[in-house]
């Protein structure tokens, strides 16, 4: 169930504080975590927002969820809005990143720190998988029919995974080409 946009920060300092719990939860991905918490706790976004605002974080450089926070910032506050939620989104967990590579320099080569890095993976992947899940009913709304939506996933996986076209040509060519769909299909001209 999408739940309506019903409330906003009150200030960056709420953007701030907002996206360092968020990014502390956030072991092993941040962007499932983030979907739950600004879209079905704080209702900062809807689920189609959040989709959106996550396809134009994901073509950008730089992490998603950096990008995400940035333009959610921005969208509240203007450029302190955006400084708030990058910096609250980076700052604690570098700290802490800082620490735990120090500390896993030391222990890299044993074989139990191997299995819990894959381990951490697979918990990865899953969470990745679930916020996919609960996104896909945003496609509803999208303007390219739904089978077409499944062949560009499918397309953009055989590209980049099995022909390892590196990710900025993928996007280019398969993203360029669905926009240009996406605008024909809303009866726009490209510009």
């Amino acid at each position: 169930m999408t739940h309506p946009m019903t409330a906003r920060p009150q200030s960056p300092a709420e953007l701030f504080r907002a996206f360092t719990v968020l990014a502390m939860q956030g072991f092993g991905g941040v962007l499932p975590i983030a979907q739950r918490e600004l879209v079905e706790r704080r209702r900062w976004l809807t689920r189609e927002q959040f989709a959106e605002l996550l396809s134009v974080g994901q073509v950008l450089p730089g992490p998603n969820i950096v990008n995400m926070a940035l333009m959610i910032g921005d969208r509240f506050f203007g450029w302190r809005g955006a400084m708030a939620a990058m910096a609250g989104i980076l700052a604690l967990p570098l700290v802490i990143v800082l620490v735990l590579a120090t500390l896993y320099a030391q222990i890299a080569t044993q074989a139990m720190a191997a299995g819990a890095m894959r381990g951490m993976g697979a918990v990865a992947a899953g969470l990745v998988f679930a916020m996919a899940i609960k996104l896909a009913p945003t496609l509803k709304k999208n303007p390219m029919p739904l089978a077409l939506c499944g062949a560009a996933a499918l397309a953009t996986w055989a590209v980049v995974g099995l022909l390892r076209v590196p990710m900025a040509y993928a996007v280019l060519a398969l993203g360029g080409l669905l926009v240009a769909l996406a605008w024909r299909r809303l009866g726009r001209t490209p510009p």
